[in-house]
């Protein structure tokens, strides 16, 4: 089961992409294809295992952004 903080988006603000990006909602921003990866339980990893901002959620009862994002992705 894909990452409950995970969507894919075609837009930012008045930008347009010609194929939707993923976007981590969690941390309100868009992350790059590997981390994408863990969101969607690929190649053996595991968003509830793997994924700091999702951990960091969790500790936190599930909602706002993680403190460390800036170290977990970038921006496409």
């Amino acid at each position: 089961m894909a990452c409950p903080y995970l969507a894919y988006r075609t837009q930012a603000g008045d930008a347009q992409f010609d194929e939707a990006r993923a976007y981590c909602t969690a941390a309100d921003r868009f992350v790059q294809a590997m981390r994408a990866d863990i969101c969607n339980d690929r190649y053996g990893l595991a968003h509830d295992e793997h994924c700091e901002i999702y951990l960091g959620c969790a500790d936190k009862g599930g909602g706002g952004a993680d403190e460390r994002r800036d170290r977990s992705g970038g921006n496409p």
